[in-house]
């Protein structure tokens, strides 16, 4: 947290987002008891004394297989921001927000949000993912919009996303995105701007990064004796006295030098983030200049390392409607007011490192929107 309360301090902002995935952690049953905890630490600490309004939304419910997300969304109103309302999708009115309160358990019967989990059939060999989203819908100045927390689908084998380019798993990501961006914009509710925000698992193009990084090397092709099965690559250079350059299993990707994804932030490694392109013209998102948000070592005294199960990707990402970046106020005078980046660099915060979004909204720029809309006449 305290790396979270440091970039609180730099940038002040008077509404604050934070979208959180995997609460409880992979052994949520154990560890659930540890959420309460950091949530009073959170709404108590002083850091966040100035923020006197706060919803916080946990799905903690993992007992509910059917419906359970594992979601966090937390929101805060710094005390100066005034005249702040919620959207209630049950009553189709915007509610002022006033005090701090926390929901947890059953989100399905809070009206003040929309949360989904995907289909099960759309990644089957997960039986029991916790993939879905949560949606709400604020106004602030006249400027309503709406926040997204979404969680999309993983990797399950490294050597099965090496097979084809774009990989079986990245076409489940995109009917997943789809479903989400289709949700938020179809006919039961008026339009507006949004902000689609969290662990998106978007992963570099696996067969090209892998002939790229290994173009002059010469794959071992390892089976298991009984069933047949590729359970292992080894690519050697073909000279250098046959050095290892990468090993490549289900849950192994071992390359020999870790620098390629941290320098200059592994932006030569951008042009294989290719997930996103499906959705350019629904889907705006900030130039990125941070290395690779996932997998980093979960070892405390390794902030910066990666470990070496999957390769590098960058997984978690700010991304939003068109009209969403039209609302961003733009640069004034070279100051820098629109800052995309990572949280804790040098710090361990388990296997994601946290993007974050700090921007101004233009002022006036919801007023053609509520003008319309008539956004914020109801208390």
């Amino acid at each position: 947290l305290f790396s979270v309360f440091q970039v609180v301090h730099a940038h002040k902002p008077h509404f604050m987002a934070l979208h959180c995935q995997e609460f409880g952690g992979k052994n949520y049953e154990a560890s659930m008891s540890h959420v309460d905890k950091f949530v009073k630490e959170l709404l108590s600490s002083d850091a966040m004394k100035d923020y006197n309004r706060a919803r916080v939304y946990l799905d903690e419910n993992y007992k509910s297989q059917e419906h359970f997300t594992a979601l966090g969304s937390f929101y805060f109103l710094h005390e100066s921001l005034k005249n702040i309302y919620q959207f209630d999708f049950k009553a189709k009115k915007y509610k002022k927000v006033t005090g701090k309160e926390i929901y947890s358990d059953t989100l399905e019967s809070t009206p003040m949000l929309e949360k989904e989990k995907f289909p099960q059939d759309y990644f089957p060999e997960c039986k029991w993912s916790r993939k879905g989203f949560i949606r709400t819908r604020w106004c602030i100045t006249d400027c309503a919009f709406d926040l997204v927390n979404i969680h999309l689908f993983h990797d399950a084998s490294n050597l099965i996303a090496w097979e084809t380019s774009p990989s079986v798993y990245s076409g489940i990501r995109h009917k997943a995105l789809g479903y989400v961006l289709d949700r938020i914009i179809d006919q039961r509710f008026e339009k507006v701007s949004y902000f689609v925000f969290g662990d998106f698992n978007f992963r570099l193009d696996a067969k090209a990064v892998v002939e790229t990084l290994c173009a002059k090397a010469t794959m071992q092709t390892i089976r298991a004796a009984d069933t047949n099965e590729v359970v292992k690559l080894i690519f050697r250079e073909s000279d250098n006295d046959r050095k290892v350059m990468l090993q490549l299993e289900k849950k192994l990707f071992d390359y020999f030098n870790q620098d390629v994804f941290r320098d200059n932030n592994g932006t030569a490694l951008l042009e294989f983030d290719r997930e996103l392109s499906v959705f350019k013209d629904r889907l705006y998102e900030l130039d990125i200049s941070f290395p690779p948000s996932y997998p980093y070592s979960e070892d405390s005294s390794q902030g910066r390392q990666y470990m070496n199960t999957r390769c590098p990707a960058w997984c978690d990402r700010i991304l939003m409607s068109h009209s969403a970046k039209e609302l961003i106020l733009k640069s004034e005078n070279d100051e820098k007011i629109v800052i995309y980046d990572h949280i804790g660099p040098n710090v361990c915060m388990g296997d994601h490192k946290p993007v974050f979004l700090s921007f101004r909204i233009a002022a006036g720029a919801g007023k053609p929107i509520a003008n319309v809309h008539k956004c914020c006449v109801v208390q």
